[in-house]
């Protein structure tokens, strides 16, 4: 029979289940008295003997632990399969519960992340309501959220707190750019978040926590492939020694002779992590990510080649290739519990060098008869170097909170695009090769400047209510010089563009009792042309800043003994000069500014979980996006007219979306889970005059997995997913021009196979 020991105090230390990272901020407590402990940063606590302990924490199931010695003893949480209030750092880059935060905001947990074993982001985002990432092959996609589909930069991607690109040099692929096996939690903001992140963070905001050092020792190796010749390596280890923790994980990715022609690719990824803590008020982290991305790019198909699965490449040499460097150093500071301080200096290189298969196109004359075909290769590079840096302070007049910071980004970049002579076989609608002439298109260097100021301050005026109010400033500086001979090119040899921008937001939480609450905020976004759009031969039409108001209210209610939760947030965005891709005749998009649009919608949550094994999930979002005042300038025939499609559905943007998935972890099979998910996307306009409609789609996939129990394989798991388990045909995008429509196709049934090894000390 065990020791009890009363009359001592009992240390240990708490960590998660799954990433094996210290917990602090645990409670831990007695039954025999009232005194508790809550774990330090180091995710370690004191507190005085009992015979049992018990264990428990915001978004972790509780867990109780008989005492047999007076130290080490360890208690790994494992986190909750429905977090009914998660905490969340995005909302204004502190920690704080989610039910404190006036925002639309959604947190997909470390359980989510290992149960659905994704091989692409967009199978995670899109289980978030309001949010449909658009699948584009080989990590490739656009985004959909407060917004049609669209490529334009409406979003604002970060890890770890910090844009993972300037403002003005956006990408809508530069997801491809994180690495996924490293990736400890994501928090999607819905809506405006200029006021605390600056530029883009208009549909939404994505922040992917990296994974940190584990507590003790830790690692992971998985292999899994699917009936496509997808073929993926992850492996990741890390520990802490004393003061010191390090983390290092990546992947390794090929596919080869895929079920869609010419789309084979590879990539390499990593992330490394290290912190050192001086005391237990200092840390210093220092992180760095590596991203290579080579991948064919076989373009969209037309209605018949759909319609008929012949997923085959009118051409065999489109290319993309990334090259992916971002560095930090942050140290955070505790002066006391009601203040703390923290400054990141950070890095970035990126090299993204294409022959792009949208840029394609067939020159005709007036009557349509086919003359030559041409195209572009092209280089678009930046390095940054920047530092963010923000304080807090608590004060006890309204338990109010004042959060300030700034930020300053100078990324540097260069492009050039040459022009292609592309050669084609006409009678089967092939093109062959092509040549490069040798001709610039775009060749031009830009001084990036960024800087900005921001401030956020909450007060609690009595028990229930909390108001938050944040302003922020930025200043972006394009400093243009041409290298292109000024009888090449539109612009001058240098230019300078400023765009100065106030941000304002405002917005309260209500709890009417523990499991019952509302939140309203009005906040204003801001998106600045980005730099390939004002500055590349392609554009014809000048672009101004674009401005959005954002009205939102939204609530949460819990019951059922906290076996059911809903949230709901309803949103009012109203775009001024927003930025429209226009697409032209060749296939190609020009943009353009819309003097207004709207973006009414309802987005909402129902989780559900009957019992300890069993839990149901409903995501969905119904939305109107309107042309308020827009018009195009067309060329036809007879000479130039304008069509308006004021009060018109906007393009690409379905009514409805919605996902939902059952889990099952039955308790007569440890360690088994399966989940069948139901992805639904609704009918929408392909074109801004409503004129052509995608009837969309509704695909169901199935993921099951096990976990061995038994001594002799602790710590091995297998996984089947089957994705698009009916085997529909459907399209993930699809636009329309005047010579007809372009889809871009979803694979067929897939079936991915993967096998892992985990260990640790704790």
């Amino acid at each position: 029979m065990p020791c009890i020991l009363f009359a001592q105090t009992v240390t240990g230390i708490v960590t998660d289940a799954l990433t094996h990272e210290p917990l602090p901020g645990v409670s831990v407590s007695t039954e025999t008295s009232s005194q508790g402990a809550i774990t330090d940063q180091h995710g370690k606590f004191h507190i005085q003997s009992a015979k049992i302990l018990h264990f428990s924490m915001v978004g972790y199931t509780s867990q109780a632990i008989e005492v047999k010695s007076a130290t080490g003893i360890h208690a790994a949480l494992q986190p909750s399969s429905l977090d009914l209030q998660p905490v969340v750092v995005s909302a204004s880059r502190e920690k704080q519960l989610r039910h404190d935060a006036p925002v639309a905001i959604t947190k997909i947990s470390q359980t989510q992340i290992q149960d659905t074993k994704a091989t692409a982001l967009y199978q995670l985002l899109n289980k978030v309501s309001g949010v449909y990432m658009v699948d584009l092959g080989n990590e490739q996609h656009t985004m959909a959220i407060r917004q049609p589909i669209t490529y334009n930069a409406l979003y604002l991607y970060m890890e770890d707190g910090l844009p993972i690109r300037p403002t003005g040099i956006f990408n809508h692929n530069s997801l491809y750019e994180i690495n996924m096996s490293g990736v400890k939690d994501i928090e999607v903001i819905k809506g405006p978040a200029s006021s605390l992140y600056g530029s883009n963070a208009i549909g939404g905001a994505i922040n992917f926590i990296s994974q940190g050092p584990p507590t003790g020792y830790a690692g992971n190796f998985a292999v899994q492939g699917d009936n496509y010749h997808y073929r993926r390596v992850d492996a990741s280890g890390g520990f802490t020694a004393g003061k010191f923790g390090f983390y290092a994980g990546g992947y390794l990715t090929d596919q080869n002779n895929a079920w869609q022609d010419y789309s084979n690719y590879n990539k390499y990824s990593g992330n490394l992590k290290s912190t050192y803590d001086f005391t237990n008020n200092t840390r210093l982290t220092a992180s760095a990510s590596y991203n290579y991305l080579n991948t064919q790019t076989p373009g969209s198909l037309d209605y018949n080649h759909f319609i008929s699965r012949s997923y085959g490449s009118n051409q065999r040499f489109t290319y993309r290739k990334v090259d992916a460097l971002r560095s930090s150093v942050r140290l955070d500071h505790t002066w006391s519990q009601a203040s703390s301080t923290f400054i990141t200096a950070f890095y970035r290189h990126n090299s993204t060098a294409q022959l792009p298969s949208y840029f394609i196109a067939d020159v005709r004359n007036s009557a349509g008869q086919y003359l030559s075909s041409n195209g572009q290769v092209n280089d678009q590079r930046f390095h940054s170097f920047g530092v963010l840096a923000q304080h807090r302070t608590d004060f006890d007049f309204l338990h109010s909170r004042l959060i300030a910071g700034v930020y300053i980004d100078d990324s540097p970049s260069s492009f050039y695009a040459q022009a292609l002579s592309i050669q084609k076989d006409v009678a089967n609608n092939f093109y062959t090769g092509y040549s490069n002439t040798g001709q610039y298109l775009d060749d031009y260097r830009i001084k990036l400047f960024n800087t900005a100021a921001y401030t956020q301050y909450e007060i609690k005026p009595w028990e229930p209510l909390r108001i938050v109010a944040g302003l922020r400033y930025d200043r972006v500086h394009y400093d243009f010089i041409n290298g292109l001979p000024p009888s090449n090119t539109k612009y001058k040899q240098q230019e300078t563009n400023n765009f100065d921008v106030l941000a304002p937001k405002i917005g309260f939480t209500y709890n009417i009792n523990a499991n019952t609450g509302f939140y309203g905020n009005y906040s204003v976004g801001f998106q600045p042309p980005e730099t390939s759009s004002l500055y590349s031969s392609r554009q014809l039409a000048p672009l101004k800043e674009a401005t959005f108001n954002n009205y939102e209210l939204g609530g949460w209610l819990t019951g059922w003994q906290h076996k059911f939760y809903m949230e709901a947030s309803l949103f009012d965005l109203e775009g001024k000069n927003e930025i429209i891709s226009q697409l032209l005749p060749d296939n190609t998009t020009q943009n353009l500014n819309a003097g207004a649009t709207r973006h009414l919608g309802v987005e909402y949550t129902l989780l559900l979980a009957p019992v300890q094994q069993l839990s149901f999930r409903f995501s969905g979002t119904n939305a109107r996006h309107t042309y308020v005042d827009y018009s195009e300038v067309r060329t036809g025939k007879t000479g130039s007219y304008t069509i308006v499609y004021n009060g018109n559905r906007m393009s690409n943007a379905p009514a409805w979306i919605a996902n939902s998935e059952i889990t099952w972890k039955p308790s007569f099979i440890p360690g088994f889970r399966i989940a069948p998910e139901w992805q639904h996307i609704d009918k929408y306009y392909t074109d801004p005059g409503n004129t052509k409609t995608y009837n969309g789609y509704d695909i169901f996939n199935l993921r099951t997995g096990y976990q061995f129990k038994t001594l002799a394989l602790k710590g091995v798991s297998v996984w089947l997913n089957v994705l698009n388990l009916t085997n529909k045909l459907y399209a993930t995008t699809v636009t329309s021009n005047q010579y007809g429509d372009t889809y871009n196709a979803a694979p067929p049934r897939i079936y991915t196979i993967g096998l892992s090894y985990n260990f640790s000390k704790y």
